[in-house]
């Protein structure tokens, strides 16, 4: 693609875990004389296995430059592109969806979108763009029954976030056609044998069954490629080597299915059976011992056998009984008979997109009229190393009546059969042994409801769980004066400037970028030990690797090799000991990143381990900080009313922001000179590359287009990477580009910190809190980066929203031997917030309303005066419009009358503080330039990440300068043109930028006045070229001081914030008590963001913030191995939210006449503090997990950490099936496969 050009689409993971890189690939069918199309994931996709089909990318469809195509354009105009590298990807998904269906249902919709994610927006924009093409409102034909619920809610109407007039209609003649050339090819059939040769690999192409089965006899080891995704991860991940891949796609033997009267039967490749694993177990349940497979041998042995597929096919994980030089012809399933029931289970971190825990196929046949088992076969996946069939506990039970007693021994006999070892791969191990169980359990259940309704089953009755996407709910949005112009854009919906570049693909991020003439690539090597001395290093293998060009260590850093933090030092490369897996030691540089990659992996490192290790946060590890702030008092005597007390467990967060860090390095050649193309949120910090280079930082030149997400990532880590990547280059004199793989960016730049909180709540009978006593221990990792500022923003919200008379909290960072924990969206306050909600007892709502800060004047626990009208305002609206009460009730007459699934509502406010509590970086410049045609170019120092900060700076500047946003231009983010920015977080990017902007705007007005005044009834364009002939300055800079902010943390008082955002959300969700599953059913917020500059964007942030909070607090959770090394290090192992994690009903409410004196137009922060909200998806799971304990006589508290994964909430529910699973080992005893940090 790179090679071509076609940047359009994009590379994210490399292991078809995040569909950034969906193209659509056609092929033409002989069999079906049509052409099938399919959406496919690039990087899974070696070319040489295109033969004959033909591949569309985001570029083919339609551009910028000529016309753009319906999904580009809705998806753009609905809002759903905010950094935009998701996006090429969700729209050849959606394109593939409508070439195959014209007018698509809603759960078409969600299908097609299943694989691809999106870490931004939340997914509703984008829902909301795409769901236009359904059939009932086509081509913007919207009835009163749109999308088969309720009238349209995408039509008309002045504050709908988009509408559909005036957009492109679709035309199906429109599109690409199959190229003729290779449906002629095709059709004649006939071709040879394909083979093609590469450095390291030789791929053939088989043209018949019979070529397939010499070609395996002569290659028995071989792989078998058509689909078989895990081969080409492997070899790029793991260092598997095929020295020949067979792919047998063209074998046309292999692509029939046909049905039967009684049987139906498919031809098809082992290999290709792109089924779950859960339908694996399906098959195996309903088939049992009749499946058949015959397998032809080798031309030269002759003749076919049939095998049964049962447990004993299966040799182990990925690996069957078949001999080396057999291939699967045909697969036969038998239909289902009277009196034999099948159902099929799983259980996976996420809904959909995700591997199974534990997945689960059952059978059981009766004798006819009776519920006498006949016989009955159980299957598990995820409970060994290959398919389990508990073959003692179906036996023990065939002859017995399906009642209580059947369930009774069956459980008694699976809990001895399938019981885990406490060290088994993977994990989970006790919970796994309780799913088992827990699966056998709804299976006797369905049978009997059954056997209650009917007297026989319909054939082959399943029983899957389909949760249809319902319409997302639209966010209600301020509208703006009647008396604004119409031609200001400020307060108004705009589309994200580069929205449409961004569908199209024609968006540039940073690798994007056309390689350098002489390029180079460079790929970090990084310590394998936690805590250990470096002995050596030999690179002298890893040069002999063809392409290799040199190796980097500290030695060769020509400047400094440690990079100065407030005092505190850190290494670029690690020069004596490591301190951590993952710890970059050195470099290989080569002529292409494949090359790098393979080198680097040749490094030998000689270690000698040190002790101690530590990981976890404990109090015996080292403490690199503490900082405290207290109340007024917090004595003895506030303690003995009724007390509260216990801890909550926060676990750490990965970002995966879609583009991974990197950038690329071009020297000058002339004094020192370089330049950047990075992907950064804070350009100056980049003066460590001159220090690295031992060069002033006047010579380094930092370049940002866009980035692919950053979300607080690309602050700090990007620094070190960019001053290897300048070693580099500065070493070889050559360009050299830097872009880490997934795994590597995981495991380098670490994530959100992991939070203990311990707490000791003094309160009276009515809720009122009188005292709390709260301290949190953060896990810093190795290093401490950010991690004093992140305890202190958590120290700084440790209030909320709630007035505590007395109210003390101490933070302590510890340093373990972890990378090292760096800033991430919300920088401490999700958990300085969260630990304090975890103190209000039930009835919550009630706590919360009590202790609410309420006067006018009201003054927060650091002493910091505000208003808290709005956050109040917010509750009371959150409340009203969720309709809170009614839905407690119905909530609690869910629970009363269902006994294994279980619902909770919560609703928090939020009280969330905006800018920096180091006042120097609360500021903002800017340069604007006018030039004779009337153009505007904007520059500023904020860098665009997808939250807007650019579309606002060009409305801010329309407004002042009263040009439309279309003739002014902001090219990118540059330190030659803006130096010392500061960075772009704190949810301050838009406050201190736009201030700025408008500075200068207003400079250069003040200058065209006279023109203007003299000439009032010219044109922009001519008061321009006037001002120009007057020598009139066209160029202005513009800055923003904004306020002073600090705190005194001996006496515990300051202005920590420039001001507060507020809002308030309610979120109810519904828990399956047997195997931890839960489902997110609705969602109000009411945000209060002062007067929008866009409410777009500012829904736009508030969804994907909470999306991101859902992630947070309910499904991502890493995991390190005993000896301190990232288990989750991609999207297979690690799970952000996809749209399935969606509530189906997502309401966003912008609180009305809000006002704001402290920001540009009285606007408002909005990046950070939606992120919280996912707390309350938490807390009502909680809430569910207490009425489920209930039922089992359990009433007092307990305690449950973030995030709540299936696990937890399984484990939580304590049922008869959790107690009769219980192991011996103490810890300690063993070494476990994940531990906590």
């Amino acid at each position: 693609m790179s090679a071509a050009r076609l940047t359009g689409t994009k590379y994210g993971c490399g292991s078809g875990g995040c569909g950034a890189c969906t193209v659509m690939l056609s092929r033409y069918d002989p069999l079906s004389a049509r052409v099938l199309h399919c959406s496919a994931n690039a990087c899974l996709l070696p070319v040489v296995s295109l033969h004959g089909a033909a591949v569309v990318t985001v570029e083919g469809i339609g551009s910028t430059k000529t016309k753009l195509h319906p999904v580009q354009e809705r998806i753009a105009k609905a809002h759903g592109s905010q950094c935009g590298f998701c996006t090429p990807g969700m729209v050849m998904s959606m394109y593939t969806l409508l070439r195959n269906q014209p007018q698509p249902s809603l759960e078409d919709i969600r299908e097609a979108l299943t694989g691809n994610l999106c870490r931004c927006t939340g997914y509703r924009p984008i829902v909301d763009g795409f769901k236009t093409f359904c059939g009932c409102c086509q081509n913007g034909e919207s009835g009163k029954n749109c999308c088969g619920g309720g009238p349209s809610t995408l039509c008309n109407g002045s504050s709908d976030l988009f509408h559909m007039n005036g957009v492109l209609p679709l035309d199906p003649s429109q599109d690409l056609i199959f190229p003729p050339e290779l449906m002629l090819m095709l059709q004649k059939g006939g071709g040879g044998r394909l083979c093609f040769q590469g450095n390291r690999v030789k791929w053939f192409s088989p043209a018949d069954l019979s070529d397939l089965l010499e070609l395996r006899a002569a290659h028995p080891n071989a792989p078998l490629v058509v689909g078989n995704t895990n081969v080409g991860p492997n070899m790029m991940f793991k260092g598997d080597v095929h020295p020949l891949i067979i792919s047998p796609g063209s074998v046309m033997e292999l692509h029939t299915v046909s049905w039967g009267k009684k049987v139906p039967s498919g031809a098809v490749c082992l290999h290709r059976l792109s089924l779950h694993p859960l339908y694996w177990q399906f098959s195996v349940a309903v088939a049992s011992y009749k499946l058949t497979h015959k397998l032809p041998f080798s031309p030269f042995a002759g003749g076919t056998r049939e095998v049964p597929l049962n447990e004993k096919f299966f040799a182990g994980f990925g690996r069957t009984h078949l001999r080396a030089d057999e291939v699967l012809l045909s697969l036969h399933i038998p239909r289902s008979q009277p009196w034999e029931f099948v159902s099929a289970f799983r259980q996976a971190q996420r809904r959909e997109f995700a591997f199974s825990i534990v997945n689960a196929g059952m059978k059981v046949v009766f004798k006819e009229g009776t519920d006498t088992v006949q016989s009955l076969s159980i299957f598990y996946g995820g409970m060994g190393p290959t398919l389990l069939r508990v073959k003692r506990t179906c036996e023990g039970l065939v002859g017995m009546s399906w009642n209580e007693g059947l369930l009774e021994e069956a459980c008694r006999l699976l809990a001895e059969e399938v019981a885990l070892p406490p060290t088994a791969h993977g994990g989970k191990t006790e919970f796994r042994s309780i799913l088992s169980l827990s699966f056998f359990f709804k299976f006797y259940m369905q049978v009997v409801q059954e056997l209650r309704e009917k007297n026989e089953v319909p054939q082959g009755h399943q029983t899957f769980q389909v949760y249809l996407l319902t319409i997302l709910h639209p966010s209600h949005i301020q509208m703006v004066s009647e008396i604004q112009s119409s031609k200001d854009p400020v307060g108004r919906p705009r589309v994200h400037i580069a929205a449409f570049q961004q569908a199209t693909g024609e968006a540039k991020y940073y690798d994007d970028l056309p390689a350098v003439s002489g390029e180079l690539f460079v790929f970090m090597v990084t310590s394998t030990r936690a805590h250990a001395k470096i002995i050596s290093m030999d690179f002298s293998e890893a040069l002999r690797v063809p392409g290799a060009v040199t190796f980097l260590s500290a030695r060769d850093v020509p400047g400094q090799n440690r990079r100065l933090w407030f005092n505190n030092t850190e290494e670029l490369f690690a020069e004596e000991e490591v301190c951590c897996v993952g710890q970059i030691i050195g470099a290989v540089v080569a002529e292409s990143r494949e090359q790098a990659k393979r080198a680097a992996e040749r490094v030998r490192v000689t270690y000698d381990d040190l002790s101690p290790v530590f990981f976890t946060i404990e109090v015996r590890a080292r403490i690199l900080l503490t900082v405290h702030t207290s109340g007024e008092a917090s004595d003895r005597e506030h303690f003995e009313t009724p007390l509260i007390c216990g801890e909550m467990y926060m676990g750490g967060q990965e970002h995966f922001y879609m583009e991974t860090q990197g950038l690329i390095a071009v020297p000058r050649g002339e004094d020192g000179e370089m330049d950047l193309y990075v992907a950064t949120q804070h350009t100056p910090d980049l003066e460590v590359v001159g220090h690295t280079l031992g060069v002033d930082s006047n010579k380094i030149t930092c370049h940002v287009k866009r980035l692919g997400g950053g979300f607080g990532g690309k602050v700090m880590k990007i620094a070190s990477l960019s001053a290897i990547a300048a070693t580099a280059a500065y070493k070889t004199g050559r360009a050299v580009r830097c872009v880490l793989d997934r795994g590597d960016d995981m495991l380098i730049t670490s994530g959100r910190h992991p939070f203990l909180g311990k707490y000791k709540v003094g309160f009276m009978n009515d809720g009122t809190i009188l005292a709390a006593d709260i301290t949190y221990y953060s896990n810093g990792g190795s290093t401490l980066d950010e991690s004093s500022f992140i305890m202190e923003k958590a120290l700084l919200h440790m209030d909320n929203g709630y007035k505590i008379p007395n109210l003390r909290g101490h933070g302590l960072v510890c340093k373990t031997h972890l990378p090292s924990y760096t800033a991430f969206r919300g920088f401490g306050g999700p958990q300085g917030l969260t630990i304090i909600e975890s103190n209000v007892d039930l009835p919550a709502h009630q706590v919360r309303a009590v202790n609410m800060y309420s006067e006018e004047e009201s003054y927060t626990h650091h002493r910091q005066p505000f208003c808290p009208r709005d956050m109040v305002r917010c509750w009371d609206e959150c409340l009203e419009k969720s309709d809170y009460s009614s839905r407690r009730l119905a909530v609690q007459h869910f629970n009363a009358t269902n006994r294994w699934r279980k619902r909770g509502i919560c609703a928090v406010p939020l009280k969330f503080g905006i800018g920096f509590s180091k006042g120097f970086y609360n500021q903002g410049a800017a340069l604007v330039n006018i030039y004779k045609d009337g153009s505007v170019l904007v520059s500023h120092g904020g860098t665009e990440m997808g939250q807007g900060i650019n579309t606002k700076a060009v409305q801010i500047a329309s407004r002042i300068l009263g040009v439309p946003m279309s003739s002014i231009h902001i090219k990118e983010t540059c330190t030659g043109n803006v130096p010392n920015a500061a960075p772009s977080a704190a949810s301050f990017g838009t406050d201190a930028v736009g201030m700025a902007v408008k500075d200068a705007c207003e400079k250069l007005m003040k200058r065209l006045e006279p023109v203007m005044k003299a000439y009032p009834k010219w044109t922009w364009s001519q008061w321009i070229v006037e001002a120009y002939c007057q020598k009139i300055s066209l160029s202005a800079t513009g800055f923003f001081m904004g306020p002073h902010t600090s705190v005194d943390w001996e006496k515990s008082e300051g202005a920590a914030y420039y001001y507060f955002t507020f809002g308030a959300c309610c979120s109810e969700v519904e828990i399956d008590c047997l195997t931890g599953d839960h489902k997110n059913i609705r969602t109000d917020i009411v945000m209060d963001v002062g007067k929008s500059l866009n409410p777009a964007l500012d829904v736009g942030q508030v969804e994907g913030g909470f999306v991101q909070g859902l992630g947070l607090y309910t499904i991502e959770e890493l995991q390190f191995s005993p000896d301190g090394a990232l288990r989750t290090r991609g999207p297979n192992q690690y799970k952000i939210p996809a749209l399935c994690d969606i509530p189906p009903q997502l309401n966003v409410h912008l609180l009305a006449d809000s006002q704001n004196p402290n920001a540009i137009y009285s606007s408002k922060g909005i990046g950070e503090p939606p992120v919280f909200f996912g707390c309350t998806l938490f807390f009502a799971i909680k809430e569910a997990i207490a009425a489920a304990r209930r039922e089992s006589g359990l009433n007092g508290r307990f305690a449950l950490s973030s995030p709540a994964t299936v696990e937890k909430i399984r484990m939580a529910c304590v049922d008869r099936f959790t107690e009769m699973v219980c192991f011996t080992s103490k810890p300690g005893s063993f070494t476990p496969w994940a531990i906590n940090v």
